[in-house]
């Protein structure tokens, strides 16, 4: 669990981001949510879009991810989310978390 100053410093990091993956209106399907797993690994912060078409809310796809992945929900506005969870890659620049 993160707290709310590491939080802020996350969604500050992840303003700069680009959403590097896309969820539609197949919603999450075992591939997306084991792309979105590998993703965490590779990067820990990442930003989603939820695309209009899809069945769930942005809200709803954050915690579903936040629950099924162990990773931390860091903001929600409109259609991108942001995720964080740390990384167990070894030899991995991690985020310092402040």
């Amino acid at each position: 669990m993160i707290t709310t100053k590491q939080r802020a410093h996350l969604r500050a990091l992840g303003n700069a981001l680009e959403p590097v993956m896309q969820i539609g209106k197949e919603g999450i399907t075992d591939n997306s949510l084991e792309a979105v797993d590998g993703l965490l690994q590779a990067r820990e912060l990442i930003k989603i879009k939820v695309l209009k078409n899809c069945d769930m809310s942005a809200r709803e796809v954050s915690e579903f991810l936040c629950k099924e992945l162990g990773a931390d929900g860091v903001q929600v506005i409109g259609g991108i989310i942001i995720l964080y969870r740390y990384s167990t890659k070894k030899d991995f620049k991690h985020i310092e978390l402040i």
